[in-house]
């Protein structure tokens, strides 16, 4: 290996610009602590592209002067040597050669590179620009073929007080270092190579069988998917078809099945609508003759009625008569009494007052009662001329302004008629608070008719929106009742909400609102009893015979109230008379004196009406009986009549909803073969062949059938997507394909692959065999080498060679024992506790020059940091004598010490000293250099 002659620094550490000469077997360098000696080694150890000591690198050095760039140059021998190159660093030739070392400072950071020159080149631009700058590695590989092989540089690395940590090599480790040092390269690269080739083809085998194995179970895993993606394509493919063509063929199948039937349900009603055709016009032909017969028994009942007011007139008046006559002579009684007990004042004061508050209570009874009558006079009336109920003054007024200002409008009683006369009272209940609404006929009066109803502060609905009214739900209130005109929408609502029950045990099952044909009604509030007495019905067409009825038996019953409240009158007034007049000085006795003939002609009068009265009794009696038997009659055919009337009634009603239904049945027919048409135009013609169609009907039996199928597999495509078991991707079809393709390229792979590891290990055994022997041949060397450093140095030392086998355990295991004597005290091993420090740093060299001792490459330059730290005298002579024998190039770091002892071996000295406080760069090193006679002797 070679040797370092020179080294210059420019701008290393704090040193601006120096040279300091290295050609000398022995360099001891020396100074204070802190003075640049590590520092000097450290500037080698990076031209050398080494590693800085301890945690130091290049970059602190050059960073603490703060330049921009430090250049290191090293001049170095090339001897001539026997190995496979002539010279170390072939293909330079000269003697010397020289090393450079470019630190700059580049984007951020510090970087190096390095050059190596032919000669000796000193630095200047000329030379910068025309050298080859290498890379760090490259320069490494360089250095490396020049000597300076891995483990030498991991020696050379070795930091302060280190240099016995040889000996603490375990010998596994030292034989690993013995032999990169000594063995020969070939041998080693080309067992590395073979061994590195097995076991990367081993690498290969098992990364590829592992790979395989995973390719393996990534195609299963693959496959597995792609069986998935194929069933959910299965299961999807059958679902389009299910919807977009089995679905369509039987909605159309349906609506063939669905227009027959619709069909046959529309024929089926036809002969019952003819039947009921028929019963309507018999109907009719029956209410037409007892409407004929009912006038007729109407005339005779008035004809009845009017013999009978005839002879209740000429009987009241017989009796009125006769009456008088009676009062007459109960008033001669009276007198005749009066004049027998002569009365006094007082007696017949109080009798007069008596008879006055009667005859006054008896005249405000009639007076009420003749009121009544004029009122059931003026409704007789209007019922007669107008056929309607009369209007409360009220509406009345607030009809005319209606009509003054022209808004033309219906009230709620001129358009609701009954249908079925039974729910009269539940109806008139029902519709009681709204019987005078006012239902306007255009929505623009609006406006006009509210401000006509504040003014006029009428308490009925103004009504505007009207609609027609609708299919009334059958058992509801509706259904009993017509409306002639548009109705409100919350009224019908409100009609077709309520059911008709016949008792409240019948209302108890039915929920909602319903309603008793006598009133009794439940709603969401509770239940109460609304409906209204016959006399009080204005609802209807039919109400009018009924309120005629009504006022008429009232009236007849008023007339009698009447002729009694009269008769009572008149024995009244009869009565006072007398005593009046006896109050006011007429007696009794000539009272009786002066109408003795009045009295005589009452008693004869009397006696002669008592067979006409009764004549006339027998004549009222008759007549009351003939009036009753036509009336009879006649509420008989008026009775028969409204049940004919009401089967009518019915009968339109089921007429009215047959053709309705028939109606909406031909309209629905109609829509369903123009749907049907639709539907089949956009169908392919297969779909509609009778053979297809029947297929079809026997693969499917229904619309539901199909629509059910297509809810579970749809359910099931949906759950397996939401678990997750489906895969909707078709490239898993592809990844199984290729990774199946790829599992039978891989197996093809690992049979070629086996045939290279046998192969490989077949080279592997004979390249260990030339390695095992080389390896016997280097520890043989360098254990000749440790025991001649061993004698030069009074040490006896023995090294005992390694088993080895053709085996890579055997040579992974094996390593170099070597053994020391120091003193004759016995054999010792590498670093088994028991040498001294001194001993520690003997071991260390021996081992470490040993390493230098090559007979085809001379011994090199070691750095060695302080070797004298833990030696005394006598072993400092001993370790500069022992350097001095070898042939190696030494270069020593010692602190300045009183023991000159340390500079007996050196041929030069080198001092280095600290920088000096306010100065920015530190002194140049001194320089002591041996006399070549001193060396001689």
């Amino acid at each position: 290996m070679f040797r370092i002659l020179q080294l210059d620094m420019i701008h290393w550490d704090f040193w601006q610009g120096v040279s300091v000469p290295l050609d000398a077997q022995i360099v001891t360098i020396i100074g204070p602590n802190g003075s640049g000696k590590t520092t000097l080694l450290d500037a080698l150890r990076t031209m050398l592209a080494l590693d800085c000591s301890g945690r130091r690198d290049y970059k602190r050095y050059v960073r603490n002067n703060k330049t921009p760039f430090a250049w290191l140059r090293g001049r170095v021998a090339n001897p001539r040597t026997s190995g496979l190159f002539p010279y170390p660093f072939w293909p330079h030739q000269s003697p010397e050669v020289t090393l450079f070392c470019r630190i700059r400072k580049q984007g951020g950071d510090w970087v190096r590179q390095y050059a190596i020159a032919d000669g000796d080149v000193p630095l200047n631009e000329d030379s910068e620009s025309t050298l080859e700058w290498l890379g760090v590695q490259e320069y490494r590989r360089r250095l490396e073929q020049a000597g300076l092989t891995p483990a030498i540089a991991k020696v050379l690395a070795l930091e302060q007080g280190d240099t016995d940590k040889l000996c603490e090599y375990s010998p596994k480790a030292l034989l690993d270092l013995v032999f990169q040092v000594f063995g020969d390269k070939a041998v080693l690269d080309h067992y590395a190579e073979a061994k590195a080739q097995q076991q990367q083809v081993e690498h290969e085998l098992e990364e590829l069988d592992r790979a395989s194995k995973a390719l393996e179970h990534e195609a299963a895993t693959a496959s597995q998917r792609a069986d998935k993606y194929l069933e959910w394509k299965r299961l999807s493919d059958d679902l389009l078809t299910l919807d977009s063509e089995v679905l369509p063929r039987m909605r159309l199948e349906a609506q063939y099945q669905d227009l027959s039937q619709r069909w046959k349900d529309y024929r089926l009603p036809w002969h019952t609508l003819r039947e009921q055709g028929r019963q309507a016009h018999e109907l009719e032909q029956q209410h037409i003759e007892l409407t004929q017969r009912l006038k007729q028994a109407q005339s005779a009942v008035e004809q009845a009625e009017r013999i009978e007011r005839d002879a209740l007139r000429h009987l009241t008046e017989l009796q009125s008569h006769a009456q008088q006559h009676e009062e007459l002579l109960k008033l001669r009684d009276r007198l005749t009494q009066l004049a027998k007990s002569h009365p006094g004042a007082d007696q017949l004061a109080d009798q007069v007052t008596d008879l006055r508050n009667q005859l006054r209570q008896c005249n405000k009874e009639r007076e009420q009662l003749l009121s009544r009558r004029d009122e059931l006079n003026a409704t007789l009336t209007s019922l007669q001329q107008t056929g309607q109920m009369p209007l409360p003054r009220e509406v009345s007024e607030f009809r005319r302004m209606l009509d003054s200002e022209g808004i033309a409008h219906d009230l709620l009683v001129d358009i609701v008629d009954i249908a079925n006369p039974q729910w009269q009272a539940a109806i008139e209940g029902i519709l009681r608070g709204n019987r005078y609404l006012v239902l306007l006929k255009r929505s623009s009066d609006r406006r006009r008719a509210r401000e006509l109803a504040q003014r006029a502060r009428y308490r009925h609905f103004i009504v505007d929106e009207r609609e027609p009214v609708g299919t009334a739900k059958r058992g509801s209130l509706l259904e009993a009742i017509r409306f002639n005109a548009d109705a409100p929408g919350w009224l019908v609502e409100q009609l077709n909400r309520i059911s008709r029950v016949d008792s409240v045990a019948d209302g108890e099952t039915v929920q909602g609102d319903w309603i008793t044909p006598d009133g009794y009604f439940k709603e969401r509030r509770g239940s109460r009893h609304i409906g209204v007495e016959a006399h009080d019905y204005c609802l209807g067409t039919g109400v009018k015979k009924q309120r005629e009825q009504a006022v008429h038996r009232e009236l007849a019953d008023l007339h009698e109230q009447d002729m009694a409240l009269q008769r009572r009158i008149s024995a009244l007034n009869r009565e006072l008379s007398p005593l009046q007049q006896m109050l006011d000085g007429v007696d009794a006795a000539h009272q009786l004196a002066l109408r003795t003939d009045d009295f005589a002609t009452a008693e004869e009068a009397l006696a002669s009406m008592a067979q006409l009265r009764q004549d006339a009794g027998q004549a009222l009696a008759t007549a009351q009986d003939i009036t009753r038997l036509e009336r009879d009659a006649c509420n008989a055919l008026d009775k028969q009549r409204d049940g004919v009337r009401r089967q009518q009634y019915t009968l339109e009603a089921s007429l009215e909803e047959a053709r309705r239904l028939l109606t909406q049945r031909r309209l629905q027919l109609r829509d369903l073969l123009t749907q049907l048409r639709q539907v089949r135009h956009g169908m392919p013609a297969s779909w509609l062949l009778a053979d297809a169609r029947r297929t079809l009907c026997e693969q499917y039996q229904s619309l539901e059938q199909v629509r059910a199928q297509i809810k579970v597999e749809r359910d099931r495509l949906d759950a397996g997507l939401a678990r997750g078991e489906w895969i909707t991707d078709e490239t898993v079809l592809l990844r199984r394909d290729k990774l199946q393709q790829l599992l039978q390229e891989r197996q093809q792979q690992l049979d070629a692959i086996g045939i290279s590891l046998a192969r490989a290990r077949t080279l592997t055994e004979d390249a260990r065999g030339a390695y095992i022997n080389k390896l016997k041949s280097t520890v043989r060397a360098y254990g000749r080498n440790v025991k001649q450093l061993g004698a030069l140095a009074g040490i006896e030392v023995e090294s005992e060679l390694p088993h080895l086998d053709n085996d890579d355990l055997v040579l992974a295991q094996a390593g170099l024992v070597v053994k020391f004597n120091f003193d004759q005290k016995g054999m010792m091993g590498l670093n088994d506790g028991e040498a001294s420090g001194g001993q520690q740093v003997m071991k260390s060299l021996i081992l470490l020059i040993g390493l230098m001792m090559n007979d085809s490459q001379p011994s090199g330059f070691v750095f060695i940091d302080e070797p004298f730290a833990h030696l005394d005298i006598f072993n400092i002579d001993r370790v500069g004598a022992f350097l001095k024998a070898t042939e190696a190039q030494y270069l020593i770091t010692s602190p300045n010490t009183h023991n000159v002892n340390i500079f007996e071996p050196s041929e030069l000295t080198l001092t280095t000293r600290k920088k000096r406080p306010g100065e920015s760069w530190a002194p140049p090193l001194l320089q002591t250099r041996r006399k070549r006679a001193a060396l001689a002797r």
